[in-house]
């Protein structure tokens, strides 16, 4: 039997929201709804907050900024993305990171070509409430650490400290 291909309309309040560190971010489109060719996730960044430097082989990412402003930061570039901005992650691309610089929330659209970041946000982190903020009680413990070390590893991903870029 051949399986008709449905246009689909996936909203916010629909999304599942997971807490990474001080962030929810929101998949709106899994792999599991992309014959896992695509993911995207919105993402709320607090001022000051952001992911560590880390690289991922195998697919590449676009941050598109609808609010706020982000520091994109490479071993060879730091570069201010304001609202409007898009910045592309290339195919096995280097070492990256982000950080809310500004004094509001930063939001962003993140979109995974092929999907799997999804699948690593949800391993990683831990569902939220959608519209809520994750509650943070302190920098992650060894265990943790280690932990995300390997789920990143596990989905393609190694992560560095956070002062590896400087």
């Amino acid at each position: 039997m051949k399986q008709t291909k449905q246009v689909r309309i996936f909203n916010s309040q629909s999304a599942e929201t997971i807490a990474v560190g001080a962030s929810p971010y929101s998949i709106l489109l899994g792999g599991e709804h992309s014959e896992g060719q695509l993911g995207i996730i919105e993402m709320l960044v607090p001022p000051g907050s952001g992911p560590v430097p880390h690289e991922h082989k195998g697919f590449q990412e676009c941050f598109y900024v609808l609010e706020g402003e982000v520091e994109m930061k490479t071993k060879e570039q730091t570069v201010l993305a304001r609202k409007g901005d898009l910045v592309h992650i290339p195919l096995d691309g280097p070492v990256h990171c982000f950080k809310n610089t500004g004094s509001q929330h930063a939001r962003l659209l993140c979109i995974v070509v092929p999907s799997g970041l999804d699948a690593f946000f949800r391993e990683a982190g831990r569902p939220i409430p959608v519209g809520t903020m994750p509650e943070v009680t302190g920098p992650p413990s060894p265990e943790q650490v280690a932990q995300l070390n390997l789920t990143a590893e596990k989905y393609g991903q190694k992560l560095y400290p956070k002062n590896y870029l400087d």
